[in-house]
């Protein structure tokens, strides 16, 4: 799967904050979850100098990453390299936070882009996947909204 870095302070960084345009989560799709989070682990210092930061465990059927105590990305298993089908296919797919995720997918596809699969209520609150007039794929996550005791809710 293609991937690039991006190179800052995670500790004053916007990760996990859920604000409109942050980057909330990173996904892998690929052959093996764990192989890759190995791989990932040796690339980024996961379990040397990084270790007090950084916990990497296995949950809800997936490889979690968790820095600073906040979940920022998941690997998950079972994509084949050949799959006629490149939701299937090896890959990452990141997520932004917006104020309205249907307003979001609507203003993409007039854009020129397209709406891969329709906003969709989840427990990680509503989602959809979009595609931008070059092809490239990425998702978008509602901001969480606080009650008034302070608990987010989706």
């Amino acid at each position: 799967a293609n991937f690039g870095i991006w190179e800052g302070d995670l500790t004053s960084a916007w990760w996990g904050e859920r604000r409109p345009g942050a980057p909330v989560w990173l996904e892998l799709r690929t052959r093996d979850a764990f192989e890759a989070a190995l791989f990932y682990g040796q690339v980024f210092g996961w379990d040397s100098q990084e270790r007090e930061r950084c916990d990497v465990r296995f949950e809800h059927d997936r490889v979690v990453l968790h820095i600073d105590g906040k979940a920022v990305a998941g690997l998950r298993g079972g994509a084949i390299e050949a799959a006629p089908d490149p939701n299937v296919r090896p890959r990452w797919r990141v997520y932004f936070c917006v104020k309205d995720v249907d307003e979001v997918a609507e203003r993409a596809a007039e854009l020129g882009g397209g709406v891969l699969s329709p906003s969709t209520d989840t427990p990680y609150g509503r989602i959809a996947a979009l595609r931008d007039p070059e092809g490239g794929i990425f998702s978008v996550a509602a901001v969480r909204k606080e009650t008034a005791a302070g608990a987010s809710t989706d």
